[in-house]
């Protein structure tokens, strides 16, 4: 008989559903257990481990794919846009996908794989979006480019990645794990005043001089920034020496604690600078005609779209860009929640 002594079971989760994204095993394995994700995603959930692309049909009718054409997903991330992109090409021509997160991009283009999606009409590239036109020098230039600017669920929900400050792990914040400093690394390299200044240009945090004086007050006695829990907790003492209103308390804490997280996210990942060199890029990778669409989440990354689009049309490199910006439907917001803050704007290049 078989020896099955080094079998271990699985550690079974306290009450009826697993809370803790480890737990999750079955929502981390759709082709499995395909049943229980579809029942998580009709509640408006995100099951643990997937990302669910967002307005996808307004996507695919700005930029009005052809079969044969040259394309580049831009942030391939767990590859809903790029398998929707790839199926309008019909199997003629090529696309082009970027990702700096070494873990979850081979996870994405096995999943691609599975889909019948090989190296004949998809090339997965390792790399920043910022380096757009040495991808675009290999490719010869693009007919679509599709940029999602978002955090993939697959790394906010992840708690030993450290975006999110619901769940405790460490305070990384890092795209690609594998390079730069981490967000708690970070915090012990910067002053007080710069950590106020990213909270004002980052995310417009109102109370940006009252969290950075509590963060590094904390620092100074010896506690250190090195998980989600700590930095949320800073928040949440500097918020209670504020005079808000008790009504208005939860959601200002909030609010407050996704703002502070996400400004020492855009830091560590040099966001602004990489998309200033995506923008910059954009005309010269465009073909004649071409098209590109981008996804923002929040007012600062639009800002910057909206501005470069304008310029561009300006100066007649544009032929058309979108007058306003386009927001998922109501029946996507209660589908997928994180949906509800992206701005989709699109252009088109002059021939």
């Amino acid at each position: 008989m078989e020896n099955n002594s080094n079998h271990k079971r699985r550690k079974h989760y306290s009450g009826k559903y697993p809370k803790k994204f480890e737990e999750k095993y079955k929502e981390q394995n759709p082709e499995k257990y395909s049943e229980l994700v579809e029942h998580v995603v009709k509640k408006g959930n995100t099951p643990a481990g997937m990302h669910i692309s967002i307005m996808v049909n307004e996507i695919l009718e700005v930029l009005d794919i052809k079969p044969g054409q040259i394309g580049l997903d831009a942030t391939l991330g767990y590859g809903g846009h790029s398998k929707a992109m790839l199926s309008k090409l019909e199997g003629k021509g090529h696309l082009y996908a970027l990702d700096v997160d070494p873990i979850e991009s081979e996870k994405t283009k096995e999943r691609l794989k599975k889909a019948g999606y090989f190296e004949d009409i998809l090339t997965v590239k390792l790399t920043n979006f910022a380096n757009i036109l040495e991808v675009a020098k290999t490719a010869g230039g693009f007919d679509f480019i599709l940029a999602d600017l978002g955090v993939s669920s697959m790394q906010i929900d992840n708690p030993k990645r450290g975006f999110s400050y619901k769940t405790d792990g460490p305070l990384d914040l890092r795209m690609n794990p594998q390079k730069g400093d981490s967000g708690a690394m970070r915090l012990r390299k910067i002053t007080k005043e710069e950590f106020t200044g990213m909270l004002i240009e980052n995310s417009d945090e109102p109370y940006a001089n009252e969290i950075s004086t509590e963060v590094y007050s904390s620092i100074k006695k010896g506690h250190a920034m090195d998980t989600t829990t700590e930095l949320r907790e800073a928040v949440k003492r500097a918020l209670q020496k504020c005079k808000i209103p008790k009504e208005d308390w939860d959601d200002t804490y909030k609010k407050s604690c996704q703002r502070t997280f996400q400004a020492l996210r855009i830091d560590v990942n040099s966001e602004f600078e990489v998309l200033y060199k995506f923008l910059e890029g954009l005309p010269h990778a465009l073909k004649d005609g071409g098209r590109v669409a981008i996804l923002t989440f929040h007012s600062g990354e639009d800002r910057l779209v909206k501005q470069a689009f304008k310029n561009y049309y300006k100066e007649g490199i544009f032929s058309e860009i979108s007058k306003d910006v386009i927001r998922p439907s109501k029946k996507e917001c209660f589908e997928n929640p994180r949906s509800k803050s992206t701005k989709l704007r699109y252009a088109i290049k002059s021939r």
